[in-house]
């Protein structure tokens, strides 16, 4: 039998064939046609990626936009990149925070105008008004803004030093380590002038240590980091409720009220230490940020780009327990603000991974609306901002595992 060369073959394609016309014929590479050809081309020549916007201009099509854009100063020496879009959700969060603000301070029994709100943030306005809104009013909103951005930033950076959407502090035993803490602080009388701030630092310091030295094994992974948090978190709320079953009726009911997230009767004596705190803690986590990022590609690639990838995570694990801990013991744990807020962040701001201004922001307008929604849900009743935090973060839970599910990252 005598084997046809593919010249005689007659199932040969004809574009295959030596003597094919030019027009019809690859010259590039085996087995498919010329990335020339597919361009239109028939030089053979290779396809020029860097003009194939330019081309696509000049036919009729429409290159797509650039989501950021870079910046180089000469002096001071500064290059980085800006991001439209996330510029333009940071400022409209801002601004519906700051409505928000202005409404709560302006609702009660004695009602104020937005603009007299307004001039009595700045100082001016007949004494009354500035007396109810700078000094009756505006420490609540204050202490509401500045828990719920705390809670916000520090969700931002659990989730992505974990790149586990789920992995905010009151769901890894942070926030409840910390209330562990205060509720023991309260039930044994240990609460007066720092206090409360104080054991909340040391329970959630502590709580954090104990994760992360469970979940350590040559290392600390995201994963482990959740599934060790989930078990703490439970053994710290079966101490909470220990403590409170143990405590007399004044000690129960106070902490009761502040376990479940509570800004009535807050005044500057919570504001002041949790100022100094966010001055702090804050710009450290905007300094984690480029860091954390690479955190998202995986502890391989991250160390490859030389990233420390335990000292990275260590140092953000530090930061977000501050953040949490001083939040927690203004406010109590206000449930699934460090959950929702970084995720309602990351999807208007359509980033890979959770910013943290828009994520801080996107807090503080959760909780400023879950505490006027509470205040004004039921006439002559103000309710705890955690409850409606807690009613209106359930679904956000669930959309969160239905997601993980339908990824294949649900288990």
């Amino acid at each position: 039998m005598v084997r046809q060369s593919p010249r005689t073959r007659p199932d040969t394609p004809a574009d295959a064939r030596p003597d094919a016309p030019a027009e019809g014929r690859s010259d590039g590479p085996a087995g498919g046609r010329s990335d020339a050809l597919a361009e239109g081309r028939s030089d053979g020549r290779p396809r020029d990626f860097r003009n194939l916007g330019k081309a696509r201009l000049r036919s009729g099509g429409t290159a797509p936009a650039p989501s950021h854009r870079t910046f180089r100063l000469a002096a001071p020496p500064v290059s980085g990149i800006l991001r439209p879009r996330l510029i333009a959700v940071c400022a409209a969060l801002a601004v519906a925070t700051f409505l928000i603000l202005c409404w709560g301070v302006a609702i009660g029994d004695y009602p104020i105008s937005l603009i007299g709100v307004m001039k009595a943030l700045i100082g001016s306005g007949d004494p009354g008004t500035l007396l109810v809104v700078r000094e009756l009013r505006l420490p609540r909103a204050a202490v509401g803004l500045l828990v719920g951005v705390a809670f916000g930033i520090s969700g931002a950076l659990f989730q992505t030093m974990t790149r586990n959407p789920l992995a905010s502090p009151d769901m890894i035993g942070i926030t409840e380590g910390s209330g562990t803490a205060v509720v023991a602080a309260i039930v044994f009388g240990w609460s007066g002038g720092l206090g409360i701030q104080a054991f909340g630092l040391l329970g959630a310091l502590a709580t954090a240590l104990l994760v992360y030295v469970l979940a350590w094994k040559r290392g600390t992974t995201g994963y482990r980091i959740v599934l060790v948090g989930i078990g703490v978190s439970w053994i710290c709320t079966s101490a909470t409720d220990y403590l409170v079953a143990r405590g007399g009726q004044f000690q129960a009911q106070a902490a009761l009220g502040w376990l479940v997230g509570n800004l009535n009767g807050r005044t500057w004596d919570q504001v002041v230490p949790l100022t100094v705190v966010m001055v702090v803690l804050v710009p450290a986590a905007l300094m984690l940020s480029r860091l954390m990022r690479t955190l998202q590609l995986g502890d391989d690639v991250a160390a490859g780009l030389g990233t420390p990838v335990q000292p990275v995570r260590l140092a953000l694990l530090l930061t977000g327990v501050g953040l949490v801990a001083f939040g927690t013991a203004a406010a109590g744990p206000i449930a699934f603000v460090a959950l929702a807020a970084p995720q309602i962040a990351q999807r208007l701001a359509r980033t890979a991974w959770p910013p943290p201004i828009a994520s801080g922001l996107a807090g503080g307008l959760v909780v400023l609306a879950g505490d006027l929604i509470a205040r004004t849900l039921i006439s002559g009743t103000e309710l705890p901002v955690g409850i409606v935090t807690g009613v209106l973060g359930a679904p956000v839970l669930l959309w969160l595992l239905i997601r993980a599910n339908r990824a294949g990252s649900g288990g």
